[in-house]
């Protein structure tokens, strides 16, 4: 059990921390000052949310996510949101490519050398099927996590009252809905696609709680760092490197990787969204349709991913509230049921 829940844990935060999470463009827009609380609730909706995907997952042995939807709007919003899904992922996906090529800029490679690179090694990922997904993620989402948080807790250290919460000033705990609706279609796709692949309840559990608790953590810790670099942010296309500013060039190095890293699982994680939906028509391998995907998107890594973030990210958040609503209340609603019955 532990060890299958691991597994689908760090498939799920790999699916989350992208270039837009990673990189704190992200986590900036929707929280910065008193969002502790916020923070909090984030955690709560989101154990909730994939407690119930993984669970109606489970139940109906799923292999894409239409089945999901259906089951919690019903057939004809499904039918809108499986479209919906379908945009999200592919223009999320090309956020990620483009947040490819904007982290290796500040390592001296230019942007389009990025951009195809990146696309080349998710192309190659797709020759093993999903199992290379889920492989490159065990691997992956660890190492980036402990990284991610050395950094952040080295930043905190050398400022005083950095970890301190003022349970008085919490005025902004309403973006935490809206962020937790931005990341609820690209989890459906994923979650979607492995129903078949869970075997006990107690994964879930483990999953949905593990994944939750680390994605809460780090949003803690990232969002009170970005706080004290407010001024420099909007110097920066990517934030985390405001925190850099003062670090040897060295570490500029080291947490490009890791932002490479988490830019790699979530684009790798939004194809697959989009391969397990696009298997049914189009009977090519999971590497061909991959291929064809990708060279779709890379003429609109034009538009530069901070704009990208900016632009789209605040408006899937808004039209996911419904589906978040659904997840919310699924529980009650299927309680009520069976009392009828």
């Amino acid at each position: 059990m532990v060890k299958a829940g691991l597994k689908w844990m760090f498939l799920i935060i790999g699916t989350t921390i992208g270039a837009g999470y990673a990189s704190g463009r992200e986590l900036w827009q929707f929280f910065g000052q008193e969002s502790v609380f916020a923070i909090a609730l984030f955690t709560i909706l989101f154990i909730l949310s994939i407690y119930v995907m993984m669970s109606i997952g489970y139940k109906m042995k799923t292999t894409h996510y239409t089945p999901i939807l259906e089951q919690l709007v019903g057939e004809k919003i499904a039918a809108i949101y499986d479209g919906m899904i379908f945009v999200y992922l592919f223009s999320t996906t090309v956020i990620m490519i483009a947040g490819g090529g904007a982290a290796l800029e500040a390592v001296k490679i230019p942007y389009w050398h990025g951009i195809f690179l990146m696309s080349t090694v998710l192309v190659l990922l797709f020759i093993w099927g999903n199992k290379g997904l889920v492989s490159i993620n065990i691997v992956i989402i660890p190492l980036l996590i402990i990284l991610l948080l050395a950094v952040l807790l080295k930043f905190g250290h050398h400022v005083e009252g950095i970890w301190k919460i003022d349970i008085y000033h919490q005025s902004n705990w309403t973006s935490a809905i809206i962020f937790t609706s931005l990341n609820i279609l690209s989890l459906a796709a994923i979650l979607g696609g492995i129903g078949s692949e869970i075997k006990t309840k107690g994964e879930i559990l483990f999953a949905s709680i593990g994944s939750g608790v680390v994605l809460g953590v780090v949003s803690f810790f990232y969002n009170q760092s970005l706080i004290q670099v407010a001024g420099d942010i909007m110097v920066y296309e990517i934030p985390l490197f405001a925190l850099l500013k003062n670090y040897p060039y060295a570490m500029t190095i080291i947490m490009t990787v890791l932002l490479l890293f988490a830019i790699y699982t979530t684009a790798a994680s939004g194809l697959f969204g989009l391969i397990t939906r696009l298997k049914k028509i189009i009977k090519l391998p999971y590497w061909g349709l991959a291929a064809l995907l990708v060279i779709t998107m890379i003429p609109l890594t034009t538009l530069g991913f901070a704009k990208l973030v900016t632009i789209l990210y605040p408006l899937y958040g808004l039209i996911n509230l419904y589906i978040l609503a659904a997840l919310v209340i699924y529980p009650i609603v299927q309680k009520q049921q069976r009392k009828i019955d």
